[in-house]
């Protein structure tokens, strides 16, 4: 196989074998420590800037389905595993990993230390990184790289809907920052057709549609970045039932007034224990982000309703009177887990008029 290198911002270099596509590729390495769901985060928005570390040590090995995917492409900068597996089993599989990455033109690299370099990301922070067939004479690329103006990049162009799957109970907004697709499916199997709005679509325009509820995407980057996005959902909250996640979560904080930032090296993969403050339940659930609200910016405003047990970082805001809620974390997960998708209920129930208890 083709040699390659990972090499870091701090200058450490690492050998192995080139996956994917040719050519090198500069971005920001981050690591998620889900065992099984590659496709599910290869094809993620959330990750556009950015190249994927995975702990678990053999990827592939169930091959490439496409009904999986969160998205049409890859977004994401470049791939890092351990061990790629050339010969997936699965009934399922209709491909090989190694081959998608090079349809969609991502570089990759394999048999490296990849629980070497998350203790590294861990003890250091997230920091960028090179998949190059040899390592740069000038380091200036790697210690100035920055992720920015990836919303615009990774939303949708035109508006599109997707019918309730059955009788229609509700119409929803939901404004694409980077959404995955099981955000879409979560509302359409419970009865909702969905207006896909881009980034850039006003407040104005959503109202006018009349919907029972407007949902605010997951997405990538920089929440503070998105000024004309914070002030849209300034304009619709209060107006309108409201449900967030992630970066929607983010930047409906924003919009009242709160703060975000930017974490040592994220939440990323399906194992993140969340204690919710109304019930003191502990729910297992699946992340994907590099930045929080700092909830004390939020007091008298917003109430923290979630909270990670890792770091004791806000996971959740409730709006009183205002008929929002945001989580930081993602009910909608596949391949899960699941334990939080009852909030769709929740923002159902919303839309509904009654009280929006956690269920």
């Amino acid at each position: 196989m083709e040699k390659a290198y990972l090499v870091l911002q701090n200058g450490m270099v690492f050998e192995g074998q080139r996956i994917g596509a040719a050519g090198d590729s500069l971005g920001e390495l981050v690591f998620t420590t889900g065992v099984v769901g590659y496709l599910e985060t290869l094809t993620d928005p959330s990750y556009a800037g950015q190249i994927i570390l995975q702990t678990f040590p053999l990827i592939g090995n169930y091959g490439v389905i496409e009904s999986d995917f969160e998205s049409p492409k890859i977004c994401a900068k470049g791939y890092v595993v351990r061990e790629l597996c050339h010969d997936p089993s699965n009934f399922r599989s209709e491909g090989e990993l190694d081959a998608f990455l090079k349809q969609q033109g991502i570089p990759g690299i394999m048999g490296v230390d990849t629980r070497y370099l998350t203790r590294i990301l861990r003890e250091n922070g997230v920091m960028n990184a090179m998949i190059c067939a040899e390592p740069p004479a000038d380091m200036t690329a790697l210690e100035t790289y920055a992720v920015t103006g990836v919303v615009p990049q990774v939303s949708c162009k035109e508006r599109y809907t997707v019918p309730a799957a059955g009788e229609e109970h509700y119409r929803v907004v939901l404004i694409d920052y980077g959404a995955k697709q099981n955000i879409l499916r979560s509302l359409t199997s419970r009865g909702c057709s969905v207006t896909v709005v881009p980034q850039d679509t006003s407040a104005e325009d959503i109202l006018a549609r009349k919907p029972d509820g407007v949902m605010l995407s997951n997405g990538p980057g920089d929440p503070t970045e998105n000024t004309f996005c914070i002030e849209q959902i300034r304009k619709l909250i209060g107006q309108i039932p409201i449900f967030g996640i992630c970066l929607g979560h983010q930047l409906t904080a924003l919009a009242m007034g709160g703060q975000t930032v930017k974490l040592k090296y994220g939440h990323r993969g399906a194992n993140q224990p969340v204690r919710s403050q109304d019930t003191l339940r502990t729910y297992i659930t699946s992340q994907n982000h590099g930045y929080a609200v700092v909830s004390e910016s939020l007091a008298g405003v917003g109430v923290e309703n979630f909270t990670n047990l890792n770091d004791g970082t806000c996971e959740g805001i409730d709006y009183p009177g205002k008929k929002c809620f945001t989580v930081q974390f993602h009910p909608e997960a596949c391949s899960g887990p699941r334990d939080t998708n009852i909030l769709f209920d929740k923002f159902l129930a919303m839309m509904g008029g009654a009280d929006h208890a956690e269920g």
